[in-house]
């Protein structure tokens, strides 16, 4: 007998995980290297200790409080009469991926997605027992519509996956494509749903949209966002969406109970309580963005445009070498995407500048 009776499509397969060593530069998992001030922190601090005092009862299961918070900072970030009962939050945009899966995939239904994309989404789908369907990218990671649009009819999917920025690319989507797959996805039974996952929406550019605009237009659109990413809150784990009332109604049908604890919902209304603050650094890491991608450029490496808080760039013929060598200087980096190419998380312009010196050094030794 084979012990455990794992599902035999699990069997062999890795868990999801980035590197985690401990390194003086790390720059692989796209983290805000900014921690919450020490004003912020300590009133963190103070709501956690109160929701403490009442760790024996059960946390608010509607989490009423955090999803007015929520979509108060969602209209005042690109949406547009957002209420509270368009919110949906969960423990990391993870989970509301994974719910989004569990009620709307499941059994003779499918996802779909444009790869290179990031790489749980086929994880969901097989978690939620959903087939996974994906189209390709351009050679410069834009989506080509037509045949996007094409795709969808034809395969019919009840989910879309478009993460915009994406990741590992760090590209950003027009709205005119997110609109032609919301009406592709609303043209037949059962329709689907348009998940536009804005974990970095927060970076993007002057001038580059967000989906939340879309919302008034589209009622089979759901736009996700993190904490983890803008707010440097990774390791308080809150994601969230916004998207018509009736999907956040069908998700409860899922969700395990109180799947949300107190601990969490304090940090986070805490959080956005000092929410200017706290997003006061994303400019600095927009212009730290730029600057390493025109940097990269010059040393004649490929990079497209980032509306996210990192950067991919190639072509290397072994990146593995080449990541093992910034690895070899206290650099760590992400090994991810399309072959020959790497990933670089933005840091501080100390962290940066080591990078920068490391990868200096890196392509010397390899020309």
């Amino acid at each position: 007998m084979t012990f455990p009776p794992l599902r035999e499509e699990l069997r062999g397969i890795e868990p999801y995980g980035a590197p985690q060593l401990d390194v003086p530069v790390q720059l692989n998992v796209n983290e805000n290297p900014y921690g919450p001030s020490p004003e912020a922190a300590a009133d963190i601090a103070r709501a956690v200790g109160r929701a403490a005092a009442s760790l024996n009862r059960y946390p608010d299961r509607e989490f009423t409080e955090l999803r007015e918070g929520l979509a108060a900072y969602l209209n005042s970030s690109g949406g547009h009469g957002i209420t509270p009962e368009m919110v949906w939050a969960a423990n990391g945009s993870n989970e509301v991926m994974l719910q989004l899966l569990q009620a709307f995939g499941g059994p003779g239904r499918c996802a779909l997605s444009f790869a290179p994309t990031y790489s749980m989404y086929p994880e969901y789908a097989r978690d939620a027992m959903t087939e996974w369907v994906v189209g390709r990218r351009e050679e410069d990671f834009s989506l080509d519509l037509d045949a996007a649009r094409k795709l969808v009819l034809e395969r019919r999917p009840t989910i879309v996956l478009l993460p915009s920025p994406n990741n590992p690319t760090g590209t950003a989507l027009p709205p005119e494509a997110v609109s032609a797959l919301c009406e592709a996805a609303a043209s037949y039974e059962p329709g689907g749903l348009v998940v536009v996952d804005e974990a970095y929406g927060e970076f993007r550019r002057a001038g580059t949209p967000s989906a939340l605009e879309l919302l008034p237009r589209h009622r089979n659109l759901v736009v996700t966002r993190t904490m983890s990413k803008a707010f440097a809150l990774a390791g308080a784990r809150l994601g969230y969406l916004a998207a018509d009332p009736a999907i956040g109604d069908a998700i409860r049908v899922v969700r395990l109970p109180y799947h949300l604890s107190a601990v969490t919902q304090a940090t986070a209304v805490a959080a956005l309580r000092h929410a200017p603050e706290l997003l006061g650094r994303v400019e600095d890491l927009r212009v730290e963005r730029d600057l390493t991608v025109a940097w990269l450029r010059d040393q004649g490496l490929e990079v497209p445009d980032s509306d996210s808080n990192f950067a991919l760039f190639g072509r290397f013929p072994d990146r593995h070498a080449v990541w093992q060598r910034l690895l070899d200087r206290g650099v760590l980096i992400r090994e991810t995407g399309p072959q020959g190419w790497l990933r670089v998380s933005i840091g501080t312009p100390e962290e940066m500048t080591a990078f920068r010196h490391a990868l200096t050094d890196v392509m010397k030794e390899q020309a």
